[in-house]
């Protein structure tokens, strides 16, 4: 009995022996056929290893990579488990189930792994680098940064390291190392196509538009069929203000992958800009199925029932969003749309500029200026920032000034931070003793430049609309800084020394809500005078009934504002109304306020609705109305100008915030103090009483023009003057603070 069974063992030991020569062969051969990508046929000759001797390690081990290739994923985890099993020490067997666990997204279990597989091998490159990316994953770029740093000082020509390094640097806004990991990653793969892409996102950020598009077209060379790349393209389109060709890139992308986030983000972007809030909502819709969780299709489905007039949902969608990303762009939008909700007073609107700061800027580092000539007399340099410096609303009320200024005794230098250029731009451009293209600069860079111009005080023209540059002012790269003329509502930077407004905008009593300290103006905001638009007969003389206008954005609209013009409505039988604005040309938008009216007892066929034309044309369209009604509680700043210009008298009403006290801001300014209400029975009563003067009101039309130029507030000289004396105040004070530091140079 033991003699036999002395036997067997010696027999099987010869069989094991013989069957491990054959395996070392087969494996070899499954090497090989894995190296050629031939991964079924390697696959097949390691089941046969597997099949006779169960405990091969290196065959269990191909096993599992050969069906990694092939695509599934799960049971690849389970064989790479099992080699393992055999052979706990292999650094390299950990490091492949990662990658398996990083395919499925399983992050936690993959960091487990590499972490081993550095423990079993310090110096082992593919394992710090798969760490680096499974840290990326897991949001952690500063950590996946100090990987991909090991990584690559073992392996310098890791163009997948450095090019996943750049990627981890975008995401921190270190946008000049990232430049750098990507222009490195193609020095050693000219063809790296993730790489190309990478620089062409760096180069959007960094405004280096050219070199973006270089970049972006020779990966699209590459890889013609991408659809990754193709969104990125419109992405670069959109930022360059290419409409139409980013919505062509969006659609082409969508195309390939239907369900692609970034293209679809694009799409909605692109809709929104181009006035289709229907096919916005559908592209964000589509967003929030494939990611219910995204907090851009949050963001940009807030915008869609913004435009709808629906500010409470869009504020609550933007809150959702900031849950998930506390982003300085999204709180600038809450802060935006909280001036457009009835609830949100002087308080509630001002914390929330408070939590921008303490959020965002607070966390800046601030500039140490070098001393200046402390001589209160001297010419002044004024800095504007400004993202409108073309046909845009904040350029109606800043051109004049810019026109006026006293170049003698102030040099003005205009920062101009939009890409966006036409006809305004060139009379700004006029304007300015230094012009600056500031929007291809970054915010240390234009930071920078603000310094080396030695402005003594710089303004803020955008507040928090978009486009605005308050990173750089929370910076604080000139001694004096205030905000003005474009969204003067307050900014919450406690770097920011002043706010340019008026008493009846910001009344004493809120001021102490204020980062900024206020200084009056004879009003909010001015524009130049408006002299092509010819007189004309009051309508209700011919029409026998009196015609209310809105030539507000239609988000302006509010439901409270619509039951007070309906009650209005109501209590002149006959009267109609006029709505126009360029949003209305949107089916969606111009059915949906109709509707708003409707449901308020206002017969459709009274609510007219005007949609887009050329300025001249938007201004002769006064000529059909009476009386402009003003839009609460986001009041009209431009639209209150012009009606008044073509003599059409406005009537207002004085909210509990900023934004809702624009519009009795100038119509008081012109001294038409009588048609600011305190509340909605008076803004009825306004429109009542004036609606049933026809004489009044035709002798009023003829003699606004006149009595806006007697003002100060529509004296734009005169406005300037006050103005150049609130700077020269500002400096003053200044020169005599820094006297008492002793900071004079």
């Amino acid at each position: 009995m033991q003699s036999s069974a002395g036997a067997r063992a010696f027999q099987n030991a010869r069989l094991q022996k013989k069957l491990k020569k054959q395996a070392d062969a087969i494996i070899s051969a499954a090497a090989s056929a894995y190296g050629q990508g031939r991964y079924a046929e390697s696959e097949a000759l390691c089941l046969q290893i597997v099949q006779a001797v169960p405990d091969h390690f290196d065959a269990m081990h191909f096993l599992g990579l050969s069906v990694q290739q092939l695509g599934r994923l799960d049971e690849a985890q389970r064989l790479l488990e099992r080699a393992i099993a055999i052979e706990p020490r292999s650094h390299e067997a950990h490091n492949n189930l990662a990658g398996v666990h990083l395919a499925l997204q399983k992050f936690d279990a993959a960091r487990v792994h590499l972490e081993k597989a550095i423990a079993l091998k310090p110096n082992f490159a593919p394992a710090l680098a798969g760490l680096g990316n499974t840290l990326l994953q897991m949001n952690l770029p500063e950590q996946a940064i100090e990987l991909y740093d090991r990584a690559t000082a073992l392996k310098p020509d890791n163009a997948d390291a450095l090019c996943n390094r750049g990627l981890a640097e975008l995401g921190l806004r270190q946008l000049d190392r990232a430049r750098q990991s990507f222009e490195r990653a193609l020095l050693f793969q000219p063809r790296n196509v993730e790489a190309l892409v990478g620089k062409g996102l760096v180069n959007i950020e960094l405004k280096n538009f050219d070199e973006a598009t270089g970049a972006l077209e020779a990966a699209l060379a590459l890889r013609p069929g991408s659809a990754k790349i193709l969104a990125n393209r419109g992405r670069l389109n959109f930022e360059t203000s290419r409409l139409e060709q980013a919505m062509a890139n969006f659609d082409a992308a969508l195309a390939i992958s239907p369900r692609l986030e970034l293209a679809l983000e694009g799409k909605a972007q692109v809709s929104l800009a181009m006035g289709n809030t229907a096919q916005a909502i559908l592209a964000c819709t589509t967003l929030l199925e494939v990611n219910p969780g995204s907090a851009v299709a949050m963001a940009l489905m807030s915008a869609c029932f913004a435009n709808q007039g629906e500010i409470a949902s869009a504020i609550e969608l933007l809150d959702a969003a900031l849950a998930i990303v506390p982003d300085a762009s999204l709180i600038g939008r809450k802060i935006f749309f909280l001036d457009y909700l009835s609830d949100a007073d002087f308080a509630v609107q001002q914390a929330a500029r408070k939590q921008w700061w303490d959020a965002i800027g607070a966390k800046l580092p601030q500039r140490k200026l070098a001393p200046r000539q402390l001589d209160p007399d001297r010419r002044i340099v004024i800095g504007y920032v400004a993202a409108e410096f073309w046909y845009h609303s904040a350029g109606f009320t800043l051109l004049p000034v810019l026109a006026h200024h006293d170049h003698n005794k102030f040099q003005i230098v205009c920062y101009s931070c939009s890409p966006v250029r036409d006809a305004m731009t060139a009379k700004f451009e006029s304007l300015a003793d230094v012009w600056v293209e500031a929007g291809r600069l970054t915010d240390d860079q234009l930071a920078d430049r603000i310094e080396a111009d030695k402005v003594d005080i710089l303004i803020d023209v955008s507040g928090h609309t978009t486009g605005n540059r308050l990173h750089v002012f929370a910076r604080k790269p000139a001694p004096i800084q205030g905000s003005g003329f474009g969204h003067a509502t307050g900014t919450g930077l406690r770097t920011m020394d002043h706010l340019l407004a008026d008493p009846v905008f910001i009344p004493g009593s809120a001021r102490h809500l204020f980062a900024e300290k206020v200084h009056d103006l004879p009003c909010l905001i001015t524009i130049d005078p408006i002299r092509d638009v010819p007189p004309s007969e009051l309508p209700m003389l011919r029409n026998g009934y009196v015609t209310f206008g809105v030539f507000n954005r239609i988000y302006k609209i509010s439901d409270e504002a619509i039951r007070v013009w309906a009650r209005i409505m109501r209590e002149l039988p006959g009267s109609r109304i006029v709505v126009k604005h360029t949003l209305l040309d949107d089916p969606l938008l111009r059915d949906g306020l109709i509707a708003r009216f409707v449901a308020q007892g206002i017969a459709e066929e009274t609510v007219t609705c005007l949609g887009s034309t050329p300025r001249h044309e938007h201004l002769r369209a006064f000529a059909g109305v009476d009386i402009s009604l003003d839009t609460f509680p986001q009041n009209g700043g431009i639209s209150t100008w012009e009606s008044l210009y073509a003599g059409v008298p406005v009537v207002a009403k004085l909210g509990h915030g900023a934004s809702s006290r624009a519009g009795g801001s100038i119509v008081a300014a012109v001294g038409l103090g009588d048609w600011v209400a305190e509340n909605d029975d008076g803004y009825v009563e306004i429109a009542r009483k004036f609606a049933s003067q026809p004489e009044h009101l035709a002798s009023l039309r003829a003699g606004l023009p006149a009595r806006i130029a007697a003002s100060a507030a529509g004296n734009v000289e005169t406005y300037t003057r006050e103005l150049e004396a609130g700077y020269r105040q500002f400096w003053r004070d200044y020169c005599a603070a820094a006297s008492d530091r002793g900071d004079a140079c």
